[in-house]
């Protein structure tokens, strides 16, 4: 934040934190970072979030707490216009582009519709990924790299880990649900049935990197990968209250209303099918019926499907070049020969796709199915 060409005296930061966590560990984080960086910014905060009855320890919870406190004490007190302000949801690991709020305050002032708006910068797990097991870093890239190209597609576009809005709008549609735990795709849906649509999610085209899940050995980096996947696949869970409010409004456009539905669906619903269709899908028809595979189709689809998958597969050339150019350069604890053989770690694919994507889908879906629900658990970043 400190390294930002936008002036840093403008950017009040809030180091929002939690009462279950140690008093003396809250208090030396605040004072080392507020001694060593608290004087580069407008206000260098911090509160600490009490959780109430009804409310789910959570980003959503201690957000709400944060955003709300700040309001009352800072934007109410002193009589300031909150037309001019601009909340951003960040985590602790992520590191901006020194463009970046530049960038966000140059889109907010220049669109007259800023108070109906989000914007989402690339979100990119790259702080660590020289650091991560081969199994755990072929997601985080194609992760980062599916984050960067869904921003042209502003039909199914929605804010997600880190992102920006009028604090306008988020007074005006009442803050985060303290008692969810997806925070980001909830606060979205909330604000577009409340301000009954007409909202959208603009891109900031700066990479943002983050930190991938990663703890102090490979078994361990492994389960708080799958938890934290397990926590997105979560997702789900909104699902029913945003089909029930696409029922029930009768003023968004239809076709709008109708896009944004379908793109939560195939996102939640396929999420843990979808490894099964690609991998296996073609041979359930022939073992459920082996005549199958003696007819014509039985015999040209798998040949078919192979010529598809065999094009599709040339674009991977595309993605490592995309990798190469934004992953950073190797340190010193990197060698060469881990460098060389950096792009066949992509044959790990099939596994990792049916660890941190299928098995954790399955998991959080059968779990909400039995109404066993998780818990938030902070992921863990060594």
């Amino acid at each position: 934040l400190i390294n930002q060409t936008f002036p840093t005296k403008q950017i009040s930061v809030i180091l929002a934190m939690e009462e279950k966590e140690d008093i003396n560990v809250r208090n030396s984080k605040f004072e080392t970072l507020n001694s060593k960086f608290g004087g580069n910014f407008n206000h260098f905060l911090t509160t600490v979030h009490k959780l109430k009855k009804g409310e789910i320890s959570g980003k959503a919870s201690n957000e709400r707490f944060a955003a709300v406190w700040f309001k009352k004490r800072f934007i109410d007190e002193a009589k300031l216009n909150i037309d001019y302000f601009t909340v951003t949801s960040c985590d602790a690991d992520h590191k901006y582009h020194p463009n970046h709020f530049a960038c966000l305050t140059f889109k907010f002032l220049d669109n007259p519709k800023r108070f109906r708006m989000f914007w989402q910068p690339a979100v990119m797990f790259y702080n660590n990924i020289w650091e991560l097991p081969a199994i755990t870093r072929v997601p985080n890239t194609f992760g980062s790299i599916w984050n960067l190209s869904q921003l042209p597609r502003k039909d199914r576009l929605i804010n997600a880990q880190n992102y920006s809005l009028s604090y306008k709008l988020l007074d005006e549609v009442d803050y985060w649900d303290a008692d969810k735990i997806p925070e980001d795709w909830g606060i979205f849906f909330k604000a577009y049935y409340k301000v009954k649509g007409g909202l959208e999610v603009e891109p900031i085209y700066l990479p943002l990197h983050a930190d991938a899940a990663q703890s102090t050995s490979f078994w361990k980096t492994i389960k708080v990968q799958y938890e934290q996947f397990k926590r997105w696949a979560w997702g789900a869970s909104d699902d029913s209250w945003i089909i029930k409010n696409y029922l029930i409004d009768s003023e968004i456009p239809f076709w709008d209303k109708t896009t944004r539905l379908m793109h939560v669906i195939s996102s939640h619903f396929l999420w843990p099918v979808n490894w099964f269709m690609i991998t296996i899908g073609l041979t359930i028809p022939t073992l459920l019926n082996p005549a199958f595979g003696r007819t014509t189709l039985g015999y040209m689809v798998p040949k078919l499907s192979s010529l598809i998958l065999t094009i599709a597969l040339s674009f991977l050339i595309v993605l490592l070049f995309i990798d190469y150019v934004y992953r950073p350069k190797r340190t010193q604890k990197v060698s060469i020969w881990r460098i060389i053989i950096s792009p066949f770690e992509f044959v790990l694919m099939p596994i990792a796709g049916f660890i941190f994507t299928a098995l954790p889908g399955i998991d959080a879906h059968t779990r909400l199915m039995l109404g066993k629900y998780i818990e938030y658990k902070v992921t863990e970043k060594v």
